[in-house]
């Protein structure tokens, strides 16, 4: 039982870990996709935004699947096809196809880390959920690293699709070895009888009411969709082609720089937690300076130019990724913030909203791109006005992050 226990929990570290590189992982590879395809800057938007329209989609179908079919089918079916999806990307010589890839990657990569929280639920029980699922976090991130200067080497010894092949073949493997491995419960199948379905349906379309009239829902919500959004966008598409082409970075030292925006995300989580539970007393106020701090840095990055320093770069994308942590406390804010037995849907609608403003971002930035600097697209011009509407964009959701209510206090003015 022991054993079995910690086999799932690897497993699904793993197919967590995957799930963060293929989010991330078209920025180091966007020159070499607008090369082969002729795509411009609209094309190579749609591109990367496809996995996270079908992934925020995908959203409320996977709740359905996890209680009813279990995470073990619901899980091993969806990364399967993922596989395939990634193998389409791989294998796709034109526009259409690679974003059909992407779709079925996107939706194929949703359950992952719902059904590995649900797993650890039944596994490990509650005592251990938050320390475990800190962990599942935390390794997930080698995913976002592994799509940095580890992913540029592979392309220049394999090239981009001899690389997404194999990553498929080691996707189709996982999968594989989960459904073999992995069982929903150490105990026997649980069957619920169709009345209690019916109170729990009952119960969760009375919650959804519920959060929808609270303000804070929309504001907390707005604030995950610009965070996430913007940091998610630069990340996962912009940043590749803004230091390769506008700034004339070279691809090695390009995914370095991707990799210490990860480190600072990684260092940044438990800071900005700590900050906020031990020091502030505040969720609103970390949250203030992390949304202001990365318009800040985006003004900077906006008005650099070819031959700016590394050192200032690797200063302000470390940055970058330490402010834009702070963004997790909002799953905090919006927990507290809610009645107990919300809770749970509260971070679901927060998940879909933090997803969907990834695809918002990525592709609204292509478009602003392609029809303001038509010919120059990829210039430091058109990296401007991307990262100035980022800026204002983030400025107006802390305006509006302003009129949530506080969920703690100093111990001295506790009761």
């Amino acid at each position: 039982m022991l054993s079995r226990r910690w086999a799932i929990f690897t497993i699904t570290c793993l197919i967590f870990i995957l799930s963060q590189f293929y989010r991330a992982s078209v920025a180091v590879i966007a020159p070499d996709l607008m090369a082969d395809l002729n795509l411009d800057t609209n094309g190579l938007s749609l591109i990367s935004a496809a996995f996270f329209y079908a992934f925020a989609i995908m959203q409320i179908p996977v709740a359905l699947y996890l209680d009813r079919i279990g995470p073990r089918l619901t899980m091993t079916v969806l990364s399967i096809i993922g596989a395939g999806g990634v193998l389409i990307f791989a294998l796709g010589d034109s526009l259409y196809m690679l974003v059909i890839g992407r779709v079925l990657l996107g939706a194929g990569m949703a359950c992952n880390l719902m059904g590995t929280l649900k797993l650890i639920t039944t596994w490990f029980g509650p005592s251990r959920f938050a320390t475990l699922s800190a962990l599942v976090i935390s390794f997930g991130t080698l995913g976002s690293i592994t799509a940095t200067t580890p992913l540029v080497l592979m392309v220049e010894g394999m090239g981009w699709r001899a690389t997404f092949i194999a990553f498929a073949i080691v996707n189709f493997l996982v999968a594989t070895v989960l459904f073999t491995v992995v069982r929903d419960a150490p105990s026997a199948t649980f069957e619920e009888s169709d009345s209690k379905t019916t109170h729990q349906a009952h119960d969760t379309w009375q919650a959804i009411k519920q959060l929808f009239g609270q303000k804070d829902y929309w504001i907390i919500s707005l604030g995950t969709f610009s965070r996430y959004g913007v940091f998610a966008a630069v990340q996962a598409l912009w940043a590749g082609p803004y230091l390769m082409t506008a700034l004339k970075i070279a691809p090695v030292t390009a995914g370095n720089l991707l990799l210490l925006m990860s480190i600072g995300m990684i260092l940044g989580s438990p800071a900005w937690g700590y900050i906020s539970d031990a020091l502030l007393y505040s969720r609103k106020i970390p949250i203030y300076f992390g949304l202001m701090g990365k318009a800040v840095i985006l003004v900077f990055l906006a008005n650099l130019s070819p031959g700016v320093s590394v050192v200032l770069l690797s200063i302000l994308f470390f940055s970058f990724g330490f402010v834009s942590s702070s963004g997790q406390i909002m799953f905090a804010h919006i927990k507290e913030r809610m009645p107990i037995e919300s809770a749970g849907t509260a971070m679901t609608g927060i998940n879909f909203f933090t997803m969907a403003g990834v695809a918002f971002f990525l592709q609204v930035l292509g478009n602003i791109m392609q029809q303001f600097y038509p010919g120059e697209s990829l210039s430091p011009a058109a990296f401007k006005g991307a990262y100035y509407f980022c800026a204002a964009f983030l400025v107006v959701t802390t305006a509006f992050y302003l009129l949530t209510v506080e969920t703690l206090k100093s111990p001295s003015l506790r009761k």
